[in-house]
């Protein structure tokens, strides 16, 4: 039995925590300072989390923030990370506030994203090292999880797949193993800038398949489009593929990589009828980002649309037409705030 911190108390991290607890681990998860609220009305709910609907195990053991040192400073043998993309910095501050000049347990981040530092990619794995680094907290050893795993089909323990990534296999590995039940499939890797590169980007791919609908014709009915998109959804997924490939090997990461859970794997599910593929939707009838955002999504995080608006310099800078026609039309459609009109003819 291990002693795993869950920091972050929203739906993937409490979702997680099953399995945690199925492998009978101690597992604890405390909240960010955010979530103080959230946890009270959690606990009176009788342990319904809100955004899992779903009665959550008493063993699992839920705590405001002010539990947050206490339960850090205990002999943890996992961190895992459940907190939005832009919690890495407070994360940083907080873990180096605890573990400066101490040893930092092995971590593991649930959390995708990839941001520019420098006018460079740069992996939420590898902004977190160099936040740490920059506080003092030179050793650190940073896994992540990728793959289609939606979290409340976690939480019910339907049958998932995901895979677990480290540059060191054997660190991987054993995190795998810590993990797996007859429900939550765990393989490993140590292709993490595949994994981690796969499993940002299939937000924007994710957008530009949830447009199919949208896209398939000018010339026919809302019935016959709604019975005959799939043609068009089946041509963006494989254009998505092929153009991941291109992506994630100009960030270092393995091709074959993107054909798996996190890539692959992940676009399934993704562009089945999440937020991103939600605003994919409606880009797709013909609204600007702007205006879905305002009618439509006006309180919903899109994150595909936060990494097109993070990295649309860049990737232009990098990359043209002829080699990524659709990340480059669905970034630019939203950055630039106009419809969305892709060049089937670069397609490959």
């Amino acid at each position: 039995m291990s002693k795993i911190v869950i920091i972050g108390a929203g739906a993937m991290g409490t979702a997680f925590a099953l399995p945690c607890h199925d492998n009978n681990h101690d597992i604890n998860i405390v909240g960010t300072h955010l979530e103080d609220g959230f946890i009270e009305k959690f606990k009176k709910n009788k342990n319904i989390h809100p955004g899992l609907n779903t009665e959550i195990p008493d063993q699992i053991k839920i705590f405001k923030f002010e539990k947050f040192d206490e339960l850090l400073n205990s002999n943890i043998d996992l961190i895992v990370l459940g907190i939005s993309s832009k919690g890495i910095e407070w994360v940083a501050d907080q873990l180096s506030r605890l573990f400066k000049g101490k040893n930092l347990p092995n971590l593991l981040m649930l959390t995708k994203g990839l941001s520019i530092h420098k006018n460079n990619y740069e992996l939420l794995v590898d902004k977190l090292e160099r936040l740490l680094v920059d506080k003092g907290i030179t050793k650190t050893n940073i896994s992540a999880v990728g793959g289609p795993c939606l979290a409340a089909g976690l939480a019910n323990r339907v049958h998932s797949s995901v895979v677990i990534a480290n540059k060191d296999i054997n660190t991987a590995k054993k995190i795998a193993n810590m993990l797996n039940t007859n429900y939550y499939h765990t393989s490993y890797s140590d292709d993490l800038n595949g994994v981690e590169v796969s499993a940002a980007i299939k937000n924007i791919f994710s957008m530009a398949v949830g447009a199919a609908k949208g896209l398939c014709s000018k010339n026919i009915s809302d019935e016959v489009r709604e019975k005959n998109y799939l043609n068009t959804a089946s041509a963006l997924i494989k254009q998505s593929i092929f153009e991941m490939e291109i992506f994630v090997e100009h960030l270092k990461g393995k091709k074959e990589t993107v054909k798996g859970l996190a890539g692959l794997g992940d676009l399934y599910v993704s562009s089945g009828g999440g937020r991103n593929a939600k605003m994919g939707a409606y880009i797709g009838e013909g609204l600007t980002f702007t205006e879905a955002k305002k009618t439509k999504m006006e309180k919903v995080t899109v994150e595909g649309a936060d990494l097109a608006k993070e990295i649309a310099k860049k990737v232009n800078e990098d990359f043209n037409e002829k080699q990524l026609p659709l990340m480059l039309g669905m970034i630019n459609a939203i950055v630039e705030d106009k419809k969305l009109e892709l060049n089937w003819e670069a397609f490959r």
